[in-house]
């Protein structure tokens, strides 16, 4: 019998009029919404389906939001499909995701707790002073070196071990600009800044860790109901008791969604639905595994594409 995973997207996933369709064909939809709404005290559902893409694009608003649509057609996927996730994963904030997925944390909590965390992350290091970038095309050995080179008394290290061949940087921006012009003078054509506003997933986002840990410790953790793929480890985890630890961790170490998918391989698993929006899983998905299934829900469309092929 073959396993599935459930996968759900981090930052960069959103756009305008994500989730306004489950919400408005499906019940179960628009009460994560309404969920969401209340539970920041703003209209979240709004920002969601109308934009403006530069509120979206903020940290603080684009991490509940992303969370938001990926529960809303999680909650969908449930109530239209019998099919049941053998293990759960998220990159970066979608691990949030996957911990509401297997009950591990209550979905109003976890859309404070992001709300909270991309604030803490944004404010951790002042607009400019870093950034990040796409190098494609290199090995993470060669990387380090690159890394090793360009810091000159800054920070610069992997943020995102994203699919073969495909690693991003992050720290200071002079530092991140220097790896990126040594890319460029060893033959990696393909090296460039991404549009982010800070240097996630590294050393200069300890503070927001510390930060999120004050947050985390009024937050209940229930046992999880299916194991949960951890960035920080790649390893799937089904302790409770850990689940904090490797949020806080998280925050500053590199998410390793190359070998989270590579586990969920060894441990048998075959297919993958990426729930939320945007289809960036699936495509790293199948550039890690080739031989994996994938299928995405984001709206009505690809719901009844899913439904319509089986799995």
């Amino acid at each position: 019998m073959s396993k599935k995973a459930f996968i759900f997207p981090g930052q960069g996933s959103q756009y305008a009029g994500m989730g306004k369709d489950l919400a408005d064909n499906f019940k179960a939809a628009a009460h994560v919404f309404a969920e969401a709404d209340d539970a920041l005290g703003f209209k979240l559902s709004k920002l969601c389906f109308e934009g403006p893409e530069e509120d979206l694009k903020l940290t603080a608003n684009t991490q509940p939001a992303i969370l938001t649509v990926s529960i809303a057609a999680l909650r969908v996927l449930q109530e239209e499909t019998s099919l049941t996730a053998d293990f759960l994963a998220g990159h970066s904030l979608g691990e949030y995701s996957a911990l509401v997925a297997a009950g591990a944390m209550q979905f109003a909590d976890a859309v404070r707790t992001v709300r909270a965390r991309g604030t803490f992350m944004q404010e951790a290091v002042p607009v400019g002073v870093g950034s990040m970038a796409a190098i494609l095309g290199v090995e993470a050995d060669i990387l380090a070196q690159i890394c090793a080179e360009a810091a000159q008394g800054e920070v610069v290290s992997p943020a995102n071990f994203n699919s073969p061949g495909q690693i991003v940087v992050a720290g200071h921006s002079g530092a991140v600009n220097r790896a990126i012009e040594i890319a460029k003078a060893r033959g990696f054509r393909k090296a460039m800044l991404l549009p982010v506003s800070a240097p996630f997933h590294s050393s200069l986002m300890e503070p927001a860790g510390a930060r999120l840990a004050g947050v985390l410790e009024a937050i209940e953790i229930s046992s999880l109901q299916a194991p949960v793929v951890s960035n920080v480890e790649a390893k799937a985890n089904s302790d409770m008791k850990r689940v904090k630890e490797l949020l806080v961790k998280q925050v500053s170490a590199p998410v390793l969604w190359d070998a989270s998918v590579q586990e969920m391989a060894a441990c048998g698993v075959t297919a993958f639905v990426e729930i939320g929006p945007g289809k960036v899983l699936a495509g790293l998905v199948k550039r890690i595994d080739k031989t994996a299934e994938t299928r995405n829900v984001q709206d009505v469309d690809s719901l009844k594409a899913l439904v319509q092929e089986g799995l």
